[in-house]
């Protein structure tokens, strides 16, 4: 993140409020006055699902409370209404509008937060709980009459809207929304109040079919589904802007904000979102005089956060289940599973041709209907189902390159285009993998942010990062020899001092030390980040190790398997250095050591290695330094602390080693906060998106807080989730969310090989990071957790996370499709196969006879500068005691290497049969 220091690991969320938009102090207002109405009391209400309070002047919503909660958790924040009770302050119950005569040119806006005033409580009858008159809340010369009425359907709450043209010409509204207010509020909070008090919540913006899921943080209590109530379609979802400069903090690190259901876009469409291409056709609707349109939503109660799509069949909303997800390879085919009670009656792709499709007989329960789903054109593409009852679903995917080709498209971009090779440069930069612009494909040598061309901390070592991953999963001679002449002459030596200490920057802002170096004049270096050499060289941030860690590790595999490929050092020389770097971190001179940290899952690779090497001595070092972090988790509730206030980043290590150490509380703790802010739903971007909403102020080139879609949290956090499902092969929740975060940094990468850090989700953008920024740690996340998962659903049969089931009687046969190629998951076996060398092709279970044939190849088909392995090198882990059997094992004799079964490669293919015995 690149921050001015380390902040005490305190697990309080007090200390990063100097943190805001662009990182500059917040200012507090002092002189409002209130205009909510607090004091006038509330009106109190009781369903059989909620506990509910509405302030009685503005009847919107003080307090919404499951009956069954005995802690008194609340998905308001009814506890810091008091410092949200002035204009300007949204709630949920407020309305937006735009609207105009028929025929006018422009928008007339109406917004009932603006200059609050008391509505008129209207009387009620029969279901309604409370209705009130807006006019008074709304602008005097607004076009419609608006009534808000608070109703008890069929025992489920819900908010109605009835707006009306008064008129004696048509309306046309062109924009409407619900704002929302859930209780995102982390500002001033300690660690324990905010994951017990606060939620999370993300949209399916799916129109007819969309929702909204609000998941409390400690990811164990039922979530809130907020549903629409008849034609009232999640079409957009507005961030909504707020006073950032009052005492909660609006739009920072500890407050995100709060955005809006949008049931019609078109007004923003034509203005501020003119530029982007929106999730949704936008739309507007023509109200006649005396004519009287409803708009609603309606509050679900689901009982768990894998309970959220039966609440919603439940409920008689369409269902989408997308395997593997929406971020579909053009090679590789995916699934869509249907469930509502009208039929289908016409799909329709947005852009025309980006996606075609075929019914398929997967489904195995009645009401399903499947469909197997093409990627034709690369990018975004809307698939738009119409049901025979008028109802518009729309599911969100992404077309990629087929994957190998995708990553071998990365690996040559970063190792050319983003080669930097200048032997002048006073920063010791050189030769490195360094930053890079898109917008106006040049290197960054230069940003105020020192960390960003200073090649280290995740936005500056990301670029490197991912091009030393590459070549473990995909070597190429040109590529390695070139990772090689960095680690050896820039990481080791420079990055990485030669005691094992590893700098914040090798960039720093200080004239006088490089008065021949020419600092740009359009830059204002006055901020904090524009580190002097004292601050870029400081060696106290734990996170920075771990990538050169990776770096080191990447090159050991490499070096190990392909041996050929390597010139500079042999493999015992880079696991040595990854230690070095493991044993400096932990040393006790470096900041957060005790925090969970970016890709440590690495750590327990190289923990897996050394043991496999026989390398005792090594092993026990790093298990032992391991040990004593994990120790100091297991002591706390919440050990989820980072140098953030809130942080989505130490989940990965906890759990990791809690699972390694046998510690099942901590490490199942660890991953029911990462299901908390990683939901599944369709669509590409939000589907196994892990929360962030901070890194674009510290690594993007467009800066500001914003829900960011598949930044690196998504490869990262679907590590834990994809280790839990391996161990409990039973939970496909587990399996669906985290392949979906796994796919994640694949969507980052554009046709010409450049990878950007994140998707910029505010619909005025709606695009691509310019900067490569910190992508490296997401692709992490899918160098090392992407592979091939087979499992039979209850629902949906056979199916293949990562490939395409070609035949499942009398055998499951699996083409191999994923990014990696290098490891296959059999479910009912609970084995996981994967490959230090070569590349699995094809493989066939027999359910009968549990026996396993790969096959593979030298290479994956399709990377065509990959590295031909020599021989096939398989090692096989039982990861969960499945019944009918023990751990696969090799028919025929095979020698065993460092704990891998050797595969001879013949014209580059090799087949091993593996029995359960």
């Amino acid at each position: 993140m690149g921050l001015p220091g380390p902040v005490p690991p305190s697990k309080s969320l007090q200390v990063f409020l100097l943190f805001a938009v662009a990182c500059t102090p917040v200012q507090y207002a002092t002189a409002q006055v209130p205009t909510l109405g607090l004091s006038d009391g509330f009106l109190t209400f009781n369903t059989s699902a909620f506990a509910i309070q509405l302030v009685k002047d503005s009847q919107t919503l003080y307090s919404l409370k499951p009956q069954n909660e005995t802690n008194g958790f609340d998905f308001i924040p009814s506890d810091v209404m008091q410092e949200r009770q002035y204009n300007g302050n949204y709630h949920l119950g407020d309305i937006t509008f735009r609207a105009c005569i028929a025929g006018a040119t422009a928008w007339a806006s109406g917004d009932s937060s603006v200059a609050r005033r008391n509505v008129t409580a209207l009387p009620i009858s029969g279901t309604t709980l409370a209705a009130a008159n807006l006019g008074p809340t709304l602008p005097t010369d607004s076009l419609l009459n608006i009534t808000r009425r608070w109703v008890l359907e069929g025992g489920q709450l819900q908010l109605l809207f009835d707006v009306a043209n008064s008129q004696n010409q048509s309306i046309e509204i062109g924009a409407l929304g619900a704002p929302l207010e859930f209780n995102n509020i982390f500002t001033n909070r300690t660690a324990a109040q905010t994951n017990e008090d606060c939620s999370l919540f993300d949209p399916y913006i799916g129109q007819d079919a969309g929702y909204v899921q609000v998941t409390p943080l400690l990811g164990t209590l039922p979530p809130l589904v907020v549903v629409p109530v008849g034609k009232s379609p999640l079409e957009g979802w507005r961030f909504l802007p707020e006073d950032t400069s009052t005492f909660l903090a609006y739009q920072s690190q500890t407050f995100e904000g709060l955005y809006e259901w949008q049931f019609h876009t078109l007004a923003y469409a034509e203005n501020e979102w003119a530029n982007a291409t929106p999730w949704n056709a936008p739309s507007s609707a023509m109200l006649q005089p005396g004519e009287t349109r409803t708009y609603g939503l309606q509050f679900l109660l689901a009982p768990s956060i894998r309970g959220i799509e039966d609440t919603l069949q439940a409920a008689k909303r369409p269902v989408a289940v997308g395997i593997p997800g929406y971020i579909v390879p053009s090679d590789l085919p995916a699934k869509l599973f249907l469930n509502y009670p009208s039929r289908v009656k016409s799909l329709a792709a947005n852009p025309s041709g980006a996606l075609s499709w075929t019914t398929n007989n997967d489904a195995q329960t009645g009401g399903w209907i499947g469909y197997t789903v093409s990627g034709k054109t690369w990018g975004r593409a809307r698939l738009s189902i119409t049901y025979e009852d008028g109802t518009v679903q729309t599911v969100h995917y992404y077309v990629t390159k087929p994957a190998v080709e995708a990553i071998g498209d990365l690996g040559n971009f970063l190792t050319t285009e983003q080669w930097f090779n200048d032997t002048t440069d006073p920063f010791r930069r050189s030769p490195s993998v360094i930053s890079y612009d898109r917008q106006v494909n040049a290197v960054v040598r230069d940003d105020p942010r020192a960390w960003i061309p200073g090649l280290s901390d995740e936005a500056g070592a990301g670029s490197w990062l991912a091009a030393v991953m590459k070549q473990y999963v995909q070597p190429s001679a040109v590529e390695v020899a070139k990772m090689e002449a960095f680690v050896n002459q820039t990481l080791w030596g420079s990055v990485q001092n030669f005691n094992g200490t590893v700098k914040k920057s090798v960039y720093f802002y200080q004239p006088g030390l490089v008065p021949t170096y020419d600092y740009p004049s359009t830059i204002d270096w006055g901020n904090w980040w524009s580190w002097n050499q004292a601050a870029s060289y400081a060696t106290d941030r734990a996170y920075d190790y771990v990538h050169v860690a990776n770096a080191y590790w990447a090159l050991y595999r490499v070096a190990r398997n392909y041996p050929a490929l390597v010139s500079v050092h042999d493999w015992q020389w880079y696991l040595n250095q990854a230690v070095l770097t493991i044993a400096t971190a932990t040393d006790g001179r470096v900041g957060y050591a005790d925090d969970g940290w970016m890709g440590e899952t690495v750590f327990r690779l190289i923990l897996d290695d050394l043991q496999r090497e026989g390398l005792t001595a090594n092993a026990t070092l790093v298990e032992s330094r391991m040990h004593a972090r994990q120790q100091i988790w297991a002591g706390e509730r919440y050990p989820f602390g980072s140098e953030m206030a809130w942080d989505s980043t130490g989940q990965e290590g906890v759990y990791a080693w809690s699972a390694y150490f046998n510690d099942s509380g901590t490490a199942i703790n660890a991953l029911n906060s990462v299901l908390a802010y990683q939901p599944t739903v369709p669509h590409w971007g939000y589907n196994g998106n892990a929360r962030r909403y901070w890194d674009n102020v510290y690594g993007g080139k467009l800066q500001r807080i914003e829900r960011q879609i598949h930044h690196y949290g998504s490869g990262l956090n679907a590590l834990p989730l994809l280790a839990a499902y391996q161990a409990s092969p039973n939970d496909t929740y587990l399996l669906r969310t985290g392949f979906g975060g796994i796919s994640g940094p694949l969507s980052n990468i554009d046709q010409g090989g450049f990878a950007a850090a994140s998707f910029h989700s505010f619909e005025d953008t709606l695009q691509w990071d310019g900067y490569s920024g910190d992508y490296g740690p997401n692709f992490v996340g899918l160098a090392m957790g992407t592979g091939v998962f087979l499992a039979e659903l209850d629902t949906f049969g056979w199916q293949a996370f990562g490939g395409e089931v070609l035949s499942t009687s009398p055998t499951v046969r699996v083409r191999v499709a994923d990014a990696v190629r290098r490891r296959v998951f059999i479910a009912p076996l609970g084995a996981a196969l994967t490959l230090d060398a070569g590349a699995f092709e094809e493989v066939e279970y027999d359910p009968r006879a549990r026996t396993v044939r790969v096959e593979l190849a030298a290479a994956p088909e399709g990377a065509t500068q990959a590295a031909a392995a020599e021989q096939g090198r398989l090692v096989v882990r039982q990861t969960a005691r499945m019944d009918g059997g023990g751990e696969l094992r090799p028919t025929s004799a095979l020698k065993q290497d460092a704990g891998a079964w050797v595969i001879p490669l013949v014209n580059g293919k090799g087949e091993v049969t593996l029995a359960s015995g």
